[in-house]
């Protein structure tokens, strides 16, 4: 709705239509009569509480002049924070970003008003408020006057983490654009921000990028421990997420992922020995809750560099840890399913064991827009990928296309191209086998995929799937 009316003869209006008193409609809407008649003369504006108790009594629904009060008080007249302050928080209650958006754009130019932003931005990000908290963070960051300050990087940081999402090459750019503000970080987040983009790198298999991150994790959480010790007796706050110990076994245990994607199992058990028997002197409860997390890491991760090597004395105990541990099972079936590929055994019997949860997986398949969700979407296309190349070798055709067309689904998705290139090669090699539906199903979803670079004039040539 264009302000082309004033709030105040939007009410004076509804009043003589309805055949209200003034006092009859202050009863009505709870609002003071002297008030509500000021309001009316334009000679008292209009707060915030009472727009909203004016709205009720109107019988309209929330926020149905955010627009026209927006304009009236910051955008055609000099805003104040008084009134601002309580206008952005109601429009981040009510999903008016679109209102937040406008607002914002007109009082940027009053630089006096960034701290508060910053402020409000940080409370929003606390109760959940991610996308208003988002905008405000946009603005702060394009006004902040000293590119090197402290508050423009956790502006970028905050930007970055509520940037992520499904999308995996969003996720990469988001990366890249936050990246060089890792260093005007205080030192504490310094360590949530590495830790956070190697495991953004992680899920795009950058492993170089991982370890280098890993490595950068390691060399300043011993800087700090270092710091720490020396002002042992002096109360430090911490702002870190986790208990700083953490960080350093975090980053062994990142560098031993990466030596197992490398088919280097040695190397990986090396570094898994270093986080899998931690000892802290008096451990608070939360820190002896890591130390038994750390530990059930090596224990898993240790079965799995076994299995990958061809120790198949691993295998029942490895099935059983997984079994036991439901957040382990999904990555655990997808190694079990990887070594069956590889060193071509029957693993009939382990699927058969977690046959209900397999087709819980299956059910749970799910594409929200959460970063969170990518992670275990792309287990899911490793799990379902690789269990289509297991049923597809052992001649399980439809079993095997079925499982391939999950994982090809996820991965035209999260627009992870890899995966998507492994499927096309894998139908390939078996579409002799196919059925009409699935290569009815498979050439819908390869014109997807291949859709995405035709809209960006990637691909100059057309494609014809056949």
């Amino acid at each position: 709705m264009e302000p082309t009316t004033t709030i105040r003869s939007f009410i004076e209006d509804y009043i003589r239509k309805q055949g209200y008193t003034l006092q009859y409609f202050a009863d009505i809407s709870g609002v003071n009569a002297g008030t509500l008649s000021a309001i009316i003369k334009g000679t008292r504006p209009i707060a915030m509480a009472q727009l909203d108790l004016i709205t009720k009594g109107m019988k309209l629904e929330e926020g149905h002049f955010y627009e026209i009060y927006g304009a009236e008080c910051f955008v055609e007249s000099a805003p104040h924070w008084r009134r601002l302050e309580p206008f952005l928080q109601r429009c981040a209650e009510l999903d008016k970003l679109e209102c937040i958006q406008r607002v914002i754009q007109q009082v940027t130019d009053d630089r006096s008003y960034i701290s508060e932003l910053f402020e409000m931005a940080e409370s929003m990000l606390e109760r959940g408020q991610k996308k208003a908290a988002r905008m405000l963070y946009e603005c702060v960051a394009e006004c902040e006057k000293y590119q090197h300050s402290e508050r423009l990087a956790l502006c970028q940081y905050r930007i970055f983490t509520l940037s992520l999402g499904q999308d995996q090459h969003e996720n990469l750019r988001a990366a890249v654009h936050f990246e060089p503000y890792i260093n005007r970080l205080d030192e504490e987040r310094q360590l949530d921000a590495i830790r956070e983009l190697a495991n953004l790198y992680a899920s795009l298999n950058y492993w170089d990028k991982v370890f280098q991150l890993a490595d950068e994790l390691l060399q300043r959480v011993k800087f700090l421990e270092q710091y720490k010790n020396k002002k042992k007796g002096i109360d430090n706050i911490s702002i870190s997420k986790h208990p700083l110990f953490t960080y350093k076994y975090y980053a062994y245990l990142i560098m031993a992922t990466v030596w197992s994607e490398r088919k280097d199992y040695e190397k990986a058990l090396k570094y898994i020995s270093l986080y899998s028997n931690i000892v802290i002197e008096e451990p608070t409860s939360e820190e002896q809750l890591f130390i038994k997390r750390f530990k059930d890491w090596a224990e898993v991760n240790t079965y799995s560099c076994k299995l990958m090597m061809g120790d198949m004395d691993a295998l029942n105990s490895y099935l059983d840890f997984i079994e036991v541990n439901e957040n382990e099972t999904l990555l655990g079936l997808v190694k079990v399913i990887e070594a069956a590929n590889l060193y071509h055994l029957n693993i009939d019997h382990a699927l058969r064991r977690f046959d209900m949860l397999i087709h819980k997986f299956f059910n749970e398949l799910n594409y929200q827009s959460s970063y969170s969700t990518i992670i275990k979407n792309k287990q899911y296309t490793n799990f379902w990928g690789k269990l289509a190349l297991y049923q597809l070798t052992k001649g399980r055709y439809q079993e095997g296309f079925r499982n391939l067309i999950n994982c090809l689904t996820i991965a035209q998705k999260i627009k992870d191209d890899s995966t998507v290139i492994y499927c096309v090669g894998l139908f390939e090699e078996y579409r002799c086998h196919a059925s009409e539906s699935i290569e009815s199903q498979y050439k819908d979803i390869v014109k997807e995929a291949y859709g995405r670079y035709e809209k960006k004039g990637n691909v100059g040539i057309g494609i014809n799937v056949v």
